[in-house]
């Protein structure tokens, strides 16, 4: 659980007592945080010394809204495997076709509905990509949560709209 603080310090007397209380104030709202990372701001007012602490939940399947997501221009066609549906958890590249089947049969193994799909693009002077697909979905956020879950082992995983 990730907690920034930010400090104004105008004076260094009344800036002690007032970080105090706000370091009480930041530990006190960590013990109670249980589902939820918190960002607490702390700006301390020079003229007294009280705190003013605006606390802001985050919500991270919200910032996962802007996750990295591609398409392909001239689409792809897929080789094996399932029709693609709007949203795709790209886990691998390959220039071989049966490298990208091994990939795929160990996603398959795993109890994925991987496939493989064949693009036209051009990348470092080869046209022609195997994608290796671990899931495909009709909506973004079960495609970010899948990703999450490959990332781990699969740490360059992307999702790929298909238009």
């Amino acid at each position: 659980m990730g907690l920034c603080c930010a400090v104004l310090l105008s004076s260094c007397k009344s800036q002690e007592s007032a970080y105090r209380k706000a370091y009480e104030q930041a530990q006190e709202n960590v013990q109670n945080s249980n589902e939820s990372e918190q960002v607490v701001a702390v700006v301390p007012t020079p003229a007294e010394e009280t705190v003013k602490v605006t606390q802001v939940t985050t919500d991270p399947a919200a910032s996962s809204e802007k996750a990295d997501v591609r398409t392909i221009d001239g689409g792809v066609t897929v080789v094996n495997g399932d029709v693609l549906k709007a949203y795709s958890v790209v886990v691998g590249s390959f220039v071989t076709q049966s490298n990208a089947e091994v990939l795929m049969n160990t996603l398959r193994g795993k109890g994925y509905n991987a496939r493989v799909v064949k693009t036209n693009e051009t990348i470092n002077g080869r046209t022609g990509w195997f994608r290796v697909i671990a899931a495909s979905f009709d909506d973004k956020s079960s495609a970010i949560t899948s990703r999450r879950e490959l990332e781990p082992t699969y740490a360059g995983a992307w999702l790929l709209f298909n238009k």
